[in-house]
């Protein structure tokens, strides 16, 4: 495995990138390309979660897929340092694919709840102009090719999760939560995206997922929605991995999210081409 740390910064702020991804085996695949999964911890941007980290990305590497996880600045760090620390992750991942033998076509960015408005901050504003302007590169170059968001914050309306977007927007908060409010900002160039959420979220409301698969389906962008009937806010992969050591986490009845998410990954971006 390429364990490596990344540096990022953004302005005063720094993120850190770490790697988890496949080497080159030449008995097994060689010069295999993967896709690569850029994962987002949730914290409502006053943290990032250490229960949707590195088990997440050991998780979806044994896959078969890279994947990497992005400790991006929190408050009091304010929009946009974090989406352009993302951005310039996604750059990094697509100027380096050759040298970490990454599908430069295939790169996803995963987020949980704050982390998921991150991924679909990126995901719908890629192509705005204003934020490749402010980092001097193409909008091609910081565009993800899918989203995975688990129980995302998406709305600042009645339904939102207030906290994430006062930590986001700090002082701007009035100026910008319209904007930042995420089912406004799908076009036609967001990406395929797989979504789930639970009906039991009282922290992030299940209408935040909703109004984003409504959103997607106004433009016609493939998208694989699960709303599972049990289970809390964030619990990772809802298995002993991410639980407290209480068991507290531990949902049977949803952990098979992660098994849904890698039948449309094998759909969607396959890493295995044989005899290609």
């Amino acid at each position: 495995m390429l364990h490596e740390k990344i540096r990022i910064c953004y302005e005063d702020y720094e993120a850190w990138m770490t790697t988890y991804f496949w080497e080159e085996s030449k008995e097994l695949y060689p010069g295999q390309v993967r896709p690569v999964i850029l994962i987002c911890p949730g914290g409502a941007y006053r943290m990032t979660s250490d229960r949707e980290a590195e088990a997440i990305a050991i998780r979806f590497m044994s896959m078969g897929y890279h994947t990497a996880v992005l400790r991006y600045s929190v408050a009091p760090a304010v929009y946009p340092t974090a989406l352009c620390q993302l951005a310039k992750a996604v750059n990094i991942l697509r100027k380096r694919s050759g040298e970490w033998l990454i599908d430069q076509d295939k790169i996803l960015v995963m987020g949980f709840s704050a982390g998921g408005h991150l991924a679909a901050s990126l995901g719908t504003l890629w192509n705005n102009g204003e934020l490749a302007e402010l980092l001097g590169l193409e909008a091609e170059d910081i565009r993800p090719n899918g989203l995975i968001l688990s129980y995302p914050v998406i709305t600042s309306g009645k339904e939102g999760h207030e906290e994430s977007f006062r930590n986001l927007l700090g002082d701007r908060y009035e100026e910008l939560r319209n904007q930042m409010s995420l089912e406004n900002q799908v076009s036609r160039d967001t990406p395929e995206t797989f979504i789930w959420h639970t009906m039991e979220d009282t922290t992030v409301l299940p209408y935040n997922s909703i109004c984003f698969v409504q959103a997607l389906a106004k433009y016609g962008i493939p998208a694989e929605y699960h709303l599972f009937p049990e289970g809390y806010h964030g619990i990772g992969l809802g298995n002993e991995l991410t639980a407290n050591e209480d068991g507290r986490g531990i949902i049977r009845g949803c952990e098979e999210w992660s098994s849904l998410c890698e039948k449309w990954l094998n759909r969607r971006f396959p890493w295995w081409n044989p005899g290609v």
